[in-house]
């Protein structure tokens, strides 16, 4: 008796464009920053944050090369942007896929206070999920991405925090691959703190195989699925250096114990790390996966800040400076 409850018509697309996002040599470009998080990123470079700005500066990013395909796989957008063209008229969706990139969605819808925890989160964003997804799907998004948030603390995260968390993503997923969408889900366990490594690399365990076990309650099919967590790293407050090859072991040992093989790859968020240590860090994870056989899940990036800081400022909001942000 199967496992999962997706339509048998979607199984073989789902596992195909799942596959793809993790195409070898290539990673995802995060740019479903909200309306709030993208308005801070702006203020630091003196632009407004409005509709016209927001969809300037994306067509700024998806078209900065002719070559971009070759570095991108996929690209994730905000609900705004899915619906929005270039200066051309051009549907941004329709733009990605030309080059080769396959366009996704954010769905989530951010998150809110969860009653009966100290100051720990909950994601919302399944009302009406499933016309969402259709709607989305019509408009050229094949993958759709659920981002929930843990934090570390004396009394974080709670087992309340992490099997809330757990069965949203899971319900998500289940609703995504019901619509033909290949959900990536996002568990991040922040790295604010300070605590040790050992205490993110137990943290972040608990908070993978609750999630784990929930798809798997939750009928999801794991082989059209994808996985965005965080790298295990100290806290930023804890004093301790980043040391890359520390990094890759602790995270390449926690996900070696929890993720299935059946799920084609794992898409690593930065988590606000500077782009030379995301970077550093994420080599140092692919050259020790390359050493250990098990470690058969393909493993690329899924990065916002980290590919965007430079280009955002130098673009500055001015239009005689795209060619050169776009360098």
């Amino acid at each position: 008796m199967p496992v999962d409850f997706v339509p048998e018509q979607f199984k073989q697309e789902l596992r195909e464009t799942a596959r793809a996002i993790v195409a070898p040599g290539k990673g995802i470009l995060a740019a479903d920053e909200s309306e709030g998080t993208i308005g801070k990123k702006f203020s630091k470079i003196n632009v407004e944050n409005t509709p016209e700005n927001r969809r300037a500066y994306r067509e700024l990013l998806f078209t900065a090369s002719p070559e971009l395909s070759k570095y991108l796989s996929a690209v994730i957008l905000h609900e705004e942007t899915l619906h929005q063209s270039s200066s051309a008229g051009e549907a941004f969706p329709t733009i990605l896929a030309k080059q080769g990139i396959i366009p996704g969605v954010k769905v989530d819808k951010g998150t809110v206070d969860l009653s009966g925890t100290v100051g720990e989160l909950a994601t919302q964003g399944l009302d009406g999920l499933k016309e969402r997804c259709e709607g989305y799907k019509k408009a050229g998004a094949r993958f759709t991405k659920w981002r929930a948030v843990l934090k570390i603390g004396p009394s974080q995260p709670s087992t309340l925090a992490i099997e809330t968390n757990a069965a949203l993503l899971a319900r998500y997923a289940a609703i995504a691959q019901s619509c033909g969408l290949v959900p990536i889900v996002e568990p991040e366990v922040l790295m604010d703190g300070d605590h040790d490594i050992e205490r993110s690399e137990e943290v972040t365990g608990k908070v993978l195989s609750t999630v784990f076990k929930a798809l798997r309650d939750y009928g999801v099919y794991l082989e059209g699925a994808l996985l965005k967590p965080n790298m295990v790293l100290p806290g930023t407050s804890s004093g301790t250096p980043n040391n890359p090859t520390t990094t890759a072991e602790a995270t390449l040992r926690t996900l070696l114990r929890i993720v299935p093989p059946a799920l084609p790859g794992i898409a690593f968020l930065s988590g606000g790390q500077p782009p030379t240590t995301a970077t550093a860090n994420l080599r140092a994870i692919n050259i020790l996966k390359r050493r250990t056989p098990q470690a058969v899940w393909a493993l690329t990036f899924s990065f916002g800040r980290a590919l965007q800081d430079e280009t955002v400022t130098v673009w500055g909001g001015k239009g005689d400076k795209v060619d050169e942000a776009k360098r």
